[in-house]
């Protein structure tokens, strides 16, 4: 791939439960960092891919109305939807899927973004930069603050069976105990004034990724409906070269943790958790 010639980024978003507010949010802040990368001649387009995982048809109208105020930037995007509700993982593919189908993919990157991060101006120019002129790097990821003026983890090792119940279930005062452990499974040893590479997880938020690496990788295991998907995809992007952690990449994540979202979600994390640790080997402590 060439390192000055300009990339074309496609961006997909997977929309279940609709925040309209907060989506519009994400959208600008989505549309000034792109614009940024345009001026500057690291980005040649921006495709958006908005994909409705509703369950019902009650999505559509708004979605439509928030796609058209993306357009009047003059950025471009297409509205999935008629699917249900697919899971996250094989909604993202719907938007991969239709970005292979364009004319150059070799030069092409890709964006898996949640509906809830609002992107720093600079971060789409320090992150395609980077994906430029650094050929073994197939996804970087940000620096995330969590919207409360604390950050969260966007880099983890590898985990084990009681790394998610501490994090995902434990109450605060038993995972303040394991402080130092929940630490150095968050990578919280990471320098925030350089970049950091070969990072075995990224977060799923946001995933920079050249679209040739997702393209070999089939995209997201579509057995995932819920959880683990991103540690999945990661995991395997990471045979292919280096993931890279970049400070300089700032986004804000709006989102919670499964443990508050009911009984529901605290089944999908038990079965998705289920799965990966199957697939990739069972570390119990």
């Amino acid at each position: 791939m060439s390192q000055s010639r300009p990339l074309r980024l496609c961006v997909s978003i997977v929309v279940h439960t609709l925040d309209t507010q907060v989506l519009r949010q994400t959208l600008q802040s989505l549309a000034t960092a792109a614009q940024q990368a345009l001026h500057q001649q690291h980005l040649s387009a921006c495709q958006l891919y908005l994909i409705d995982n509703g369950d019902s048809d009650s999505n559509v109208m708004p979605l439509r109305d928030v796609l058209d105020g993306w357009r009047e930037t003059g950025l471009e995007g297409e509205l999935i939807t008629g699917h249900g509700n697919l899971g996250y993982g094989r909604g993202h593919n719907l938007g991969l899927s239709r970005a292979q189908q364009l004319a150059d993919t070799e030069n092409d990157l890709y964006l898996i973004l949640n509906p809830d991060v609002i992107v720093q101006p600079d971060t789409l120019c320090v992150g395609v930069a980077w994906l430029q002129s650094h050929q073994r790097t197939v996804a970087v990821a940000p620096s995330i603050s969590d919207g409360n003026g604390g950050s969260a983890s966007a880099c983890k090792r590898y985990p084990s069976v009681l790394d998610f119940l501490l994090r995902g279930f434990a109450p605060e005062a038993i995972r303040q105990r394991f402080y130092k452990r929940l630490a150095h499974y968050d990578m919280q040893d990471l320098p925030d004034d350089r970049p950091s590479e070969d990072i075995p997880v990224i977060s799923g938020c946001f995933m920079l990724f050249r679209l040739t690496t997702l393209k070999s990788l089939n995209g997201f295991d579509p057995r995932y409906f819920l959880y683990f998907e991103d540690f999945d995809l990661a995991l395997r992007a990471h045979r292919l070269g280096t993931l890279t952690y970049l400070p300089g990449m700032r986004i804000t994540h709006l989102g919670g943790n499964s443990a508050k979202k009911g009984l529901r979600h605290i089944c999908m994390f038990g079965r998705s958790a289920l799965r990966f640790f199957n697939t990739h080997g069972w570390r119990w402590t």
